[in-house]
C-alpha cells in the first residue's frame, strides 16, 4: 500500500516570525526562561515599524535610547546596529554570540581557581557562553525585555496608563487623585535674570505647564536626614527606584474579570537606592545599592557605569564585569542600614500604580525621601520601559508574569494582524 500522504499527515510548519510563543514547537523543551528571552528577542523585528507610544516607531524608539549603551569593552553604541534590520540580524546571529564566547572565556578566567584543569575550565566557560546566550542574567537584557513587552503591550491594548511616560500629565493627574506626586507650583511664568548683565541679555523666560507651557516649574527637593546620612557631602536628591507589576490587563484581556483591590493584581517587585556621588547634579551618576525589602535592609552595592562608556579610549580602560562588592557611597557606610518607612513606599507605589495606570504591565517608580519644607514620600515620575537598576527580584514569578502577558496578548496580535491586512 502506499505510504502516508505528507501533505495530509504532516502537520504544517510552525512560524518563526510573528508566531505565538507557545505555537513554536521548537522552542519547547526550552526552559520557560529561555523561551521568553527569545521569543521577546524576535519579537523586535515585528515591531520594528510600528507605532511607539512615545517615540513613534519601535526602531526609533531603540534608536534613541541605545545611543549611549555599549557592551563593556566595545566602546561601540548599540543604537548602530538597529539603523537597519539586517544590521540588528546580523548582530544576533553573529555579533551577540561572539560576545558570549569572549565574555564567558574571561568569566572562566576571573572565577574560576587556577589550579583548576583545561578539560574542566572549557567544561565551565561553555556552560557560561550558553547561560550568557539563553538564560542571561545582565541589567541589560531584563531593561529590553520591561522596553519590548511595554512597546508591544501599548500596541495591541492601546492602553490608557502609557500617557503618563508625560511627566506633567503625571504630575497633573496624579495631584488631581490624591497621589503624592512632586509639588508643583502654579504660577502662569517664571523669569530667571543673569543678575549682572545688561541690554536684555542673560534673562529667560519659562512658561508653566500648568498655563500649557513647556516647563514644569518646582522647588528643589532635598534629601531627608537619614537618607543625607548614607550619601557625600554635595550629593544631589538621591532617589529609589521601585518596581510594581501588575497583572490587570493580562487578566482582562484572558476574561478573567477585574481585581477587587491593588493587592490582587499590582505587586511590588524590587527596590534599589541610587546614592548619588558627590558634585553630581542628579543621581544618574550613582552608586546603586539594593534592598533587601523583606529586612528593610540595604545591601552591597554596584554600578552599570561600565554599560555606558563610549569610544575606544574608554572602552580600553572599562571593567568587563560589575559586581556586588560595595558597601560604602563616597566613603560613608550604607551596607547594612535599615531603610525607615520601606514598607510604607512599597505600598505607596502598588497603590498609586493601581490607581493611575492599572492597566500598564511593569512601572518603574522614581521615589524621594525628602526633608522640610516638602517633608516625606513624594513620586518624581513613572517610567514604563523600566530598568531594574540592578536590584534582585524573583524571577520565576517575574518570567511567569511575562509569560502571562504574551499568552493574553495573542488573540489581540491576531486581530491587529488582521485588521492591517
Amino acid at each position: 500500500s502506499p505510504g502516508p500522504n505528507p501533505s495530509l499527515d504532516t502537520p504544517p510548519p510552525k512560524k518563526v516570525l510573528g508566531g505565538s510563543l507557545n505555537g513554536l514547537s521548537l522552542l519547547q523543551s526550552y526552559p520557560k526562561r529561555t523561551r521568553v528571552h527569545l521569543y521577546f528577542l524576535a519579537l523586535n523585528f515585528w515591531l520594528w515599524k510600528k507605532p511607539h507610544y512615545r517615540t513613534g516607531t519601535h526602531q526609533g524608539d531603540m534608536l534613541k535610547n541605545l545611543r549611549n549603551v555599549a557592551i563593556p569593552g566595545t566602546g561601540v553604541p548599540l543604537h548602530l546596529f538597529v539603523y537597519f534590520r539586517v544590521t540588528a540580524l546580523f548582530f544576533l546571529v553573529a555579533v551577540y554570540p561572539a560576545v558570549a564566547a569572549v565574555s564567558a572565556v574571561n568569566r572562566a578566567r576571573v572565577e574560576l581557581d587556577k589550579s583548576t584543569g583545561l578539560v574542566e575550565r572549557a567544561t565551565w566557560a561553555a556552560g557560561f557562553f550558553l547561560e550568557q546566550l539563553l538564560t542571561p542574567e545582565d541589567w541589560f537584557t531584563y531593561w529590553r525585555m520591561n522596553s519590548s513587552l511595554a512597546s508591544y503591550h501599548s500596541l495591541l491594548s492601546g492602553a490608557e496608563g502609557y500617557r503618563f511616560e508625560n511627566k506633567w500629565d503625571f504630575l497633573r493627574d496624579g495631584a488631581a487623585l490624591d497621589v503624592p506626586v512632586s509639588p508643583f507650583l502654579d504660577m502662569s511664568d517664571l523669569v530667571i535674570k543673569d543678575r549682572n548683565e545688561e541690554g536684555g541679555m542673560g534673562i529667560f523666560f519659562y512658561k508653566n505647564a500648568t498655563e500649557g507651557g513647556d516647563w514644569i516649574i518646582q522647588r528643589r527637593l532635598h534629601n531627608g536626614e537619614a537618607v543625607q546620612q548614607m550619601l557625600p557631602d554635595n550629593a544631589p536628591l538621591s532617589t529609589f527606584r521601585v518596581m510594581t507589576a501588575s497583572s490587570w490587563s493580562a487578566k482582562q484581556v484572558a476574561g478573567k474579570g477585574d481585581a477587587a483591590k491593588a493587592g490582587d493584581c499590582v505587586k511590588a517587585l524590587s527596590c534599589v537606592f541610587r546614592a548619588g556621588r558627590a558634585g553630581a547634579s542628579t543621581d544618574h551618576s550613582s552608586i546603586l545599592f539594593d534592598v533587601d525589602t523583606a529586612k528593610a535592609e540595604l545591601g552591597r552595592g554596584t554600578t552599570n557605569d561600565h554599560w555606558y562608556q563610549l569610544g575606544l579610549h574608554k572602552a580600553l580602560k572599562c571593567d568587563w564585569l560589575s559586581t556586588h562588592d560595595q558597601t560604602d557611597a563616597g566613603g560613608v557606610p550604607v551596607t547594612g542600614k535599615k531603610l525607615l518607612g520601606c514598607q510604607e513606599m512599597l505600598d505607596m507605589c502598588v497603590d498609586s500604580h493601581y490607581q493611575m495606570l492599572k492597566d500598564v504591565p511593569l512601572v518603574g517608580w522614581d521615589v524621594a525621601i525628602c526633608a522640610p519644607p516638602d517633608e516625606g514620600q513624594w513620586l518624581l515620575e513613572v517610567n514604563l520601559s523600566c530598568n531594574f537598576f540592578r536590584g534582585s527580584f524573583d524571577k520565576d514569578k517575574y518570567f511567569d508574569f511575562l509569560e502571562e502577558y504574551l499568552v493574553a496578548l495573542e488573540p489581540l496580535k491576531a486581530k491587529y494582524r488582521n485588521k492591517s491586512a
